[in-house]
């Protein structure tokens, strides 16, 4: 093993002492902040780059600042609503502003259903891609095919009402997932001093989309900072402060992680996405850095992209429970949205779904910012309007304009 090898090894078994230690894990704050850090920097923390270089090029960190920025303004309208909306939906009151504010949280609620349905897909295809990877098989055939029985099999599992017991995996699967991203930041920090020591550190200067175009295709890219709004639908454990303050928190430590990886690997930047194994281009991106780096990614990969699957599935039956008045089992929802999965599985590739799922989160924002604006405008709150309205506003212009990645 190189010596890059060496110290991504030991420091990710240095990490996994601390984030796998039983204190930390039944410590109640973490375990709130970890349900949305798991889905922020899931399946986003493994694509991110590639396509950012490709969208970007050597100015991805810009555009990574400002997606997470941008997250951090839906997160925000979320946070709102915790604190403010849920008393009113939970009061039960007859008046039109409380039949409004119903309104739209049943069509927040079917939105994110819907998202699930697209979520649950990219998860799975990334998850079927980095497996195969381990195969060297990259062909977009066998992805589809692998995906789909990845689909059908955790859908069975939740038919059959066992996905409770695999969510249990969601804490260790974190765990695992930010000690391997731990190792291979030291990993890289070595590298980048060395070649700064050297003098041969330099970011490479890549074609990009400019302009609208450019602009269009970062749009399309919000999926890759969703997640946070899991901490809205954990009111059954946690009380409302806990909620905001862990949401921010797991906004804020994906936002660390996300800016220095990108800043770490732009000197790997490529020209162009491939045009087969895209999704598992950051293998091949940061193989000069370590061998060790591809297992450890694959390992990471496989982690978060089913414990994530697992409870957007889950999230999903339960939504579609809430929206159906609790006529449709759990158990249906969760067969439902494993077939819808399998069909948007075959019928896009996995940057259009990227794309696909991006808007059907926003159109929750979108719902969710309209929700907090009209809750700070009652409360003449109307700085805070203002900024909600834009948000409401941007999440619009995401789902008209944004564009996928080609390759």
């Amino acid at each position: 093993m190189t010596g890059n090898g060496l110290v991504l090894t030991a420091v990710a078994i240095l990490l996994g002492a601390v984030l796998l230690n039983p204190r930390l894990v039944k410590w109640p704050f973490w375990q709130a902040t970890v349900t949305p850090l798991a889905s922020i920097i899931g399946s986003g923390f493994l694509v991110a780059g590639p396509i950012l270089a490709h969208a970007a090029g050597r100015h991805a960190w810009l555009a990574m600042l400002g997606l997470c920025a941008l997250a951090y303004l839906f997160g925000d309208a979320l946070r709102h609503n915790i604190r403010h909306v849920e008393p009113l939906l939970a009061s039960r009151h007859r008046s039109g502003i409380s039949a409004t504010v119903r309104g739209l949280e049943r069509a927040s609620e079917l939105a994110l259903s819907l998202a699930y349905f697209v979520s649950v897909a990219y998860y799975l295809n990334l998850f079927a891609a980095f497996g195969l990877r381990i195969e060297g098989i990259i062909d977009p055939f066998w992805i589809r095919v692998a995906a789909t029985a990845s689909i059908a099999a955790v859908g069975a599992v939740g038919a059959l009402g066992g996905l409770t017991g695999l969510e249990r995996v969601e804490i260790g699967a974190v765990g695992l997932k930010l000690s391997l991203i731990g190792g291979l930041f030291a990993a890289l920090a070595v590298t980048t001093a060395a070649a700064l020591a050297g003098g041969s550190f330099g970011w490479p200067e890549l074609p990009h989309a400019y302009g609208l175009h450019e602009l269009t295709l970062l749009l399309g890219l919000v999926i890759l900072v969703q997640g946070f709004e899991t901490s809205r639908y954990l009111g059954s454990k946690y009380d409302a402060e806990v909620r905001v303050r862990s949401m921010r928190w797991a906004q804020g430590i994906a936002t660390a992680i996300y800016l220095v990886f990108i800043l770490l690997i732009t000197p790997y930047f490529t020209d162009g996405l491939p045009q087969q194994g895209g999704e598992t281009a950051i293998i091949d991106m940061l193989r000069p850095v370590s061998l060790a780096v591809a297992p450890a990614l694959i390992i990471a990969a496989l982690a978060s992209q089913l414990s994530a699957a697992v409870a957007d599935m889950n999230g999903a039956g339960g939504l579609l429970t809430e929206i159906f008045g609790r006529r449709l089992k759990v158990r249906i929802g969760n067969l439902i949205t494993a077939l819808v999965a399998i069909a948007i599985t075959w019928s896009a590739n996995i940057y259009e779904i990227i794309a696909y799922a991006s808007k059907a989160f926003v159109a929750y924002y979108a719902l969710q910012s309209a929700q907090a604006f009209l809750s700070a405008w009652r409360q003449r709150r109307f700085l805070q309007a203002a900024f909600f309205l834009a948000a409401m506003a941007i999440a619009l212009a995401i789902i008209l304009f944004a564009t996928p990645v080609t390759v």
